[in-house]
C-alpha cells in the first residue's frame, strides 16, 4: 500500500450501509408517510361504486351466509347484510384514520393532539365527499348517516391511537438523570 499512496485506504461502504440514504434520495419522505393513506382512498372509492352496491354484496353473501345457517329467513338475512355493510362503513374509516394519522405524523414521533385531530379531521371530510360520490352512483343512495358512522369508526381509531401512545410511554422506563456535580 505503501507504494500507492493515491489510492483510499477506507474500504469501499457495502450495499446495505449505504441503502438508508439511497431510500431518502430515491422515495420523498412524505410519499412514503402518505401511500397507504392515498392506496386506502382508493379502497374507499372503489367499495363507493355500483359493484359495492346492497344489490350485489347481498347476491355474494347470501349463499355464504345461507351455507352457515340454512334456515336463515330472508328478514334476518337481511338484518346481517346490514350489519356487516355498517361494520365495513365503520372499520374502512379505522383503518384509513391509522393511514392518515401516519401521513399527518411523517417522520416525527409520538402523539400529539394536533396531529390526531387533523386527521381525524381529513376522515371526516372523505367520508363527506364518499357520500357525494355515492349520491351520483345509480344503485347507492347517499345518507348522511353512513358519513357519521365513518366518521364515528375514525374517531374510535383516534382514541385507540392516543390510548397505544400513552401506554407506550408508560410503559417505557425513564431513566433518571445523573448528577455528575455531586
Amino acid at each position: 500500500m505503501s507504494d500507492q499512496p493515491w489510492r483510499n485506504p477506507r474500504p469501499a461502504p457495502n450495499l446495505p450501509d449505504l441503502q438508508p440514504q439511497l431510500h431518502k434520495f430515491l422515495i420523498p419522505g412524505w410519499i412514503r408517510a402518505w401511500w397507504p393513506a392515498l392506496v386506502w382512498a382508493g379502497v374507499i372509492f372503489m367499495l363507493s361504486t355500483d359493484s359495492f352496491s346492497s344489490e350485489h354484496t347481498a347476491s355474494v353473501l347470501s349463499p355464504i351466509i345461507k351455507w352457515i345457517y340454512p334456515a336463515l329467513t330472508e328478514e334476518q338475512f337481511h338484518f346481517i347484510h346490514h350489519l356487516i355493510r355498517k361494520s365495513a362503513h365503520f372499520s374502512e374509516y379505522f383503518v384509513f384514520y391509522l393511514f392518515l394519522y401516519r401521513g399527518v405524523r411523517g417522520a416525527r414521533v409520538g402523539f400529539r393532539w394536533s396531529w390526531g385531530l387533523g386527521a381525524w379531521f381529513l376522515a371526516a371530510v372523505y367520508a363527506c365527499l364518499d357520500e357525494v360520490h355515492q349520491a351520483f352512483v345509480a344503485s347507492r343512495t347517499a345518507s348522511p348517516y353512513d358519513s357519521l358512522l365513518d366518521s364515528i369508526g375514525a374517531l374510535f381509531a383516534l382514541l385507540a391511537v392516543c390510548v397505544w401512545f400513552r401506554m407506550r410511554r408508560k410503559a417505557t422506563p425513564v431513566v433518571a438523570a445523573t448528577d455528575s456535580s455531586a
